[in-house]
């Protein structure tokens, strides 16, 4: 079992920066992938990041290249999505998720998740 609880969302203006963190509870959380999904207003929810297992694969949406960075800290138990650039179009809910591998949470097939983090970006 792994419990997950984003924090570090907020509103920011458009071109700002937000960190946000997701703290795993369980000693098993370093033997999954985890990424970021997010579910902005009357859409689906979608596919932002994801780290694997050892942190040294990475995979992103087209949309957040170049702006948005994921990282893991598995001594900590915890995985970051850093956010530079948030335009207006970044505002949803995120959650963090783990999945036995990337391609699992690419395909939004994952096994455990958060509550979510609001983040909202003015323009």
């Amino acid at each position: 079992q792994v419990q997950l609880v984003e924090s570090g969302g907020g509103l920011v203006q458009a071109g700002g920066s937000l960190r946000l963190s997701c703290a795993a509870s369980g000693r098993a959380f370093s033997l999954y992938a985890s990424g970021w999904f997010r579910q902005g207003p009357g859409k689906e929810r979608e596919f932002v990041a994801a780290i694997s297992q050892g942190g040294s694969i990475t995979e992103y949406t087209d949309s957040v290249k170049g702006r948005f960075t994921i990282s893991r800290d598995n001594a900590k138990n915890a995985v970051y999505l850093q956010m530079n650039s948030l335009k207006p179009e970044d505002t949803a809910v995120y959650y963090c998720a783990t999945a036995g591998s990337i391609s699992s949470l690419v395909g939004k097939r994952y096994d455990y998740w958060g509550q979510g983090t609001q983040v909202t970006v003015s323009s």
